[in-house]
């Protein structure tokens, strides 16, 4: 099975179409596993084990932090240690299992990120209790599905997201039984919740509940499920995704097999600013890999104005972030750029031109321009702690234009990844140095294969030239399917292999580039097919936009946008016409609406050849 690309080999031949079923690609691995698909440290079998071992290896080591306040004010962050995260870890286990929670058993978290929102995640994974996060942007009738789907008995909370919590509470009784505030709770609280025959806990009163009680750690199974993570429910009710401690242990031994082979392996210096919602498998499962190392995690005090300060104050090593979270970088950038000087915008331009063209021949980014980096893109880093060897971008596609300026100008590695939650998020990085790669989420890790499936009703062939198709993924990290709905499980996992629904086109070098979407394109009334998320990436390339909706349905021959404005520019238009008020009188304004519809058909022109292949009658959607 001979080696066909820079970093994947092939390991299975293609399939032909045979008996109704499309063709298939050849079945790929990373070039990282060429030696054996890396396996788990020894002893680490579970969740547990990973925590566990790294309070033994490192039980001084600053483990969970946060920005303490001083007279009102942010100030330094304060670390609890891994010993001392144990100690309360253990406290928790017992109160839980006071309250009848055992082994199989449902418990919710629901709030965000924050240190007693990880050691009630440990507490489950102590006892073999599933974790059932209840992502915080989640309204009441969400919630009440959830726990009643789930079955949950025991719920940990945000003390602010106590009042959302007991919407749902009434009709959910059946299950749930005791409530934990991350806080305080009140006296009204308290008589409200006991009235439906429930308990509630202030955090420092549930520690001390289970007394001198040791209940037994009692041995979990790698196969044993770890967490039921919820899918947003975006078509229909949430699907929860049973995801077990094998395929966590098996990611973080395929994360850390590609940080080696990189030479960017995490230890125990790493440090980590935890506020992506853990309750998303993408920042849960980078979590458990800076545990894993005895590594530190910061958290961020909930507000996204304030993000950039305890980044600054935190200083980060690796900072994870999803698109828009840089995007906003990337326009604040920009937007300093252009309050700058002419010859500051000169300068910039030459660097940057300069450092681009020098990567794009090989150079690593470090090596690029030296110079430059320390007179002209040093405050860049410095606004992102000064620190950051790693950015890694995922949950969504990042535009490339972004992606290529932060490979730039930000002094360090800027990746991107892609993978869902039924496959453990991580399943394709790009690499570090590899410009040829903007625009892609890079090869797959290198414990999971992957094939492409044509889709003929797409156009999309997987065995041709330039192979496209469908997305399968096969491996030890993906989920045991859909908590009580095998009907959704088989419609997905077809003999071993996951169907993403996502489409992709293969790379000479082996990386991965995400083209479509399998189901998510409309027939028009006419007969035309359109693949709306491409042309939301069309137009979302817009400066007068932050982001843009298309829809269409097949009882209509045009499709429909909603635009979400882009601030600065929509002022820079209103200061250069003389139009007075501010951004909400702006997005009001028929003036207003008249310039981002005229921008809006300007990208349209100027990428028309991509949107004419997308939208066969080259018409570009009404706004």
């Amino acid at each position: 099975m001979a080696e066909t690309k820079k970093y994947i080999y092939e390991v299975e031949p293609a399939k032909p179409e045979k008996e109704g079923k499309p063709s298939v690609g050849p079945v790929y691995r990373s070039i990282f596993a060429k030696d054996g698909v890396p396996q788990p440290p020894s002893g680490m079998e579970t969740c547990w084990d990973i925590f566990r071992m790294s309070v033994e290896k490192n039980p001084n080591n600053p483990m969970l932090g946060h920005r303490e306040m001083v007279d009102g004010k942010a100030g330094e962050y304060v670390w609890r240690t891994y010993k001392e995260v144990y100690d309360v870890v253990i406290k928790l286990g017992n109160s839980i299992r006071h309250c009848g929670v055992g082994e199989r058993g449902r418990c919710g978290i629901y709030g965000a990120n924050c240190e007693e929102w990880v050691m009630s995640m440990e507490a489950c994974n102590a006892h073999g209790i599933y974790c059932v996060p209840l992502y915080d942007t989640l309204g009441a009738g969400a919630v009440e599905f959830i726990i009643s789907h789930a079955e949950i008995s025991i719920a940990f909370v945000e003390e602010k997201k106590i009042p959302e919590l007991l919407k749902a509470v009434q009709n959910t009784s059946k299950y749930l039984k005791t409530l934990v505030s991350f806080g305080k709770i009140t006296s009204e609280q308290k008589e409200e919740v006991e009235k439906l025959g429930l308990k509630i806990y202030s955090w420092d009163d549930f520690l001390q509940l289970g007394g001198n009680e040791q209940y037994e750690l009692g041995k979990k199974d790698k196969s044993d499920i770890c967490t039921i993570m919820y899918t947003s429910g975006t078509t229909g009710e949430p699907k929860g995704v049973l995801i077990s401690n094998e395929s966590i242990i098996n990611l973080i031994a395929g994360v850390d097999r590609l940080l080696e082979g990189v030479n960017e392996e995490l230890g125990p210096d790493d440090v980590f600013l935890s506020y992506l919602p853990l309750a998303h498998i993408f920042d849960r499962v980078i979590e458990e890999c800076f545990i894993s190392h005895g590594a530190r995690i910061g958290f961020w005090r909930g507000d996204v104005k304030l993000l950039l300060e305890d980044i600054a104050v935190l200083k980060p090593t690796i900072f994870c972030a999803v698109p828009r979270v840089l995007e906003r970088i990337y326009s604040g950038l920009q937007e300093k750029l252009r309050a700058g000087g002419l010859l500051k915008r000169a300068l910039f331009g030459f660097a940057y031109s300069r450092k681009f063209n020098s990567m794009k021949k090989g150079t690593k980014h470090e090596e690029a321009a030296p110079m430059f980096d320390k007179i002209v893109f040093n405050k860049v880093k410095e606004a992102l702690g000064g620190k950051v060897k790693l950015i890694l971008s995922g949950a969504a596609p990042l535009a490339t234009h972004v992606e290529t300026f932060l490979r730039v100008v930000a002094c360090c590695y800027v990746l991107q990844g892609y993978g869902l939650t039924e496959t453990c998020a991580g399943t394709f990085v790009s690499l570090p140095n590899e410009v040829q790669m903007i625009g892609t989420v890079g090869p797959p890790v290198a414990n999971v294969d992957v094939c492409l499936e044509s889709v003929p009703e797409m156009g999309y062939d997987a065995t041709a030239s330039t192979p496209r198709g469908e997305i399968c993924i096969r491996g030890k990290t993906l989920f045991s399917g859909y908590y009580k709905r095998e009907d959704l499980t088989k419609e997905v996992m077809i003999d071993g292999w996951f169907h993403t629904g996502d489409v992709g086109e293969w790379q000479p070098d082996g990386s991965l580039k995400i083209i479509d979407r399998k189901k998510n394109i409309f027939k028009l009334s006419q007969g035309e097919y359109v693949a709306v998320e491409n042309l939301e990436n069309i137009y979302g390339l817009c400066s007068a936009v932050d982001s843009i909706w298309i829809y269409g349905n097949s009882f209509q021959s045009f499709l429909v946008a909603v635009a979400n404005p882009n601030k600065g520019a929509l002022e820079r238009w209103a200061q250069a016409n003389e139009v007075s008020g501010d951004f909400n009188a702006l997005c009001e304004n028929p003036k207003a609406k008249e310039f981002v519809l005229e921008e809006l058909s300007k990208t349209g022109k100027e990428k028309k050849k991509v949107i004419d292949d997308l939208y066969n009658t080259g018409s570009k959607p009404n706004a």
